[in-house]
């Protein structure tokens, strides 16, 4: 499975550069550059949710998620 932000296309739409993003989510500028450059990179829920919030979309717009999750070990077979 691979999770792919589109938070720089979103941004980007709505008139955001990444430091007015960062400014207006309260996120680490050095973290919404490495979202900006990085769309598959692994990024806090928190860190999501205020760019969400300061975007004014949807949690799920900012996400496209491809693939089918990997299966889990059946927990009462933990050799499994």
């Amino acid at each position: 499975m691979e999770i792919q932000l589109k938070v720089k296309e979103i941004a980007t739409q709505k008139g955001f550069n990444q430091s007015s993003l960062s400014r207006a989510a309260n996120v680490d500028f050095k973290t919404v550059k490495r979202i900006f450059q990085d769309p598959t990179r692994d990024v806090s829920l928190s860190t999501i949710v205020k760019i969400a919030w300061a975007l004014n979309v949807p949690l799920d717009d900012l996400m496209d998620v491809r693939g089918e999750p990997h299966s889990r070990p059946d927990a009462s077979n933990p050799e499994a």
